[in-house]
């Protein structure tokens, strides 16, 4: 059951904080040296990508909704005939 579309730009800078941050606890714990340089081209390169993503899906999400809005365009079904009667 799926409660809510899939938002794949969301899942992108959403992974992108998570790598930049954990560079950063990383950077903070000792465990390895995180040059500064690195973060920013990283940062611009996934927010980037997920902005990539969003306009693909938006632009696919219109694209299907269009076509079912085309498929459904004959005319109404009448409610005027023998049920109206009864």
């Amino acid at each position: 059951m799926l409660l809510h579309e899939f938002r794949p730009g969301r899942l992108l800078a959403g992974a992108t904080g998570l790598t930049v941050a954990t560079l950063f606890a990383g950077d903070a714990a000792g465990a390895w040296n995180t040059p500064g340089y690195v973060v920013v081209p990283l940062l611009c390169g996934g927010l980037g990508l997920a902005a990539l993503a969003t306009w693909i899906a938006y632009s696919l999400r219109r694209r299907s909704a269009r076509a079912a809005s085309t498929e459904n365009s004959d005319a109404p079904a009448s409610t005027s005939g023998s049920q109206a009667m009864r």
